[in-house]
């Protein structure tokens, strides 16, 4: 059962999501940076993903396409400023159909007896670009792609 829980306090810039996977981090982070995993838990379950570009460095940007079953394409894409295997990674994140909206990410995993503590903090460039992304649905689109990768994660060793 997902204990994903996130946390959008009235009148922050500020995102919390935490969820705790049964695998160790290093497997979890293999699944959050391998870009053949990556397509089958990222995004909604109505949607394929296409991993356009993902270099997970310093310097490195990433790229994905979600793609619905009547052919749009959403895509999102960002920076990586930071990434440490298997603690984390920090990488910039922005819808290409609202451009201009960045926020930055910071996603950590943090293992203990051979679970993983997976924290996201999200930095909005504003409230009302963070109180637009709550209001999307992203909690929902966030628990379907958490609950996929545990399912996931359950194949992976």
């Amino acid at each position: 059962m997902s204990d994903l829980e996130v946390i959008a306090e009235p009148g922050r810039q500020d995102i919390v999501m935490t969820r705790t996977f049964d695998a160790p981090r290093d497997v979890v982070y293999r699944a959050m940076s391998d870009p053949e995993l990556l397509t089958r838990w990222w995004g909604l379950d109505s949607t394929t993903t296409v991993i356009d570009r993902l270099d997970l460095r310093p310097g490195g940007s990433w790229r994905f396409v979600e793609k619905d079953r009547d052919g749009q394409e959403y895509a999102f894409h960002g920076v990586v400023h930071d990434a440490r295997e298997p603690e984390g990674f920090t990488q910039t994140f922005e819808f290409e159909g609202m451009p201009g909206h960045v926020l930055l990410e910071r996603h950590t995993l943090e293992e203990a007896e051979g679970r993983t503590l997976y924290t996201s903090l999200a930095v909005f460039q504003s409230v009302e670009d963070r109180d637009g992304m709550v209001a999307s649905g992203m909690e929902d689109g966030a628990r379907q792609s958490m609950d996929r990768l545990e399912e996931l994660l359950r194949t992976q060793g």
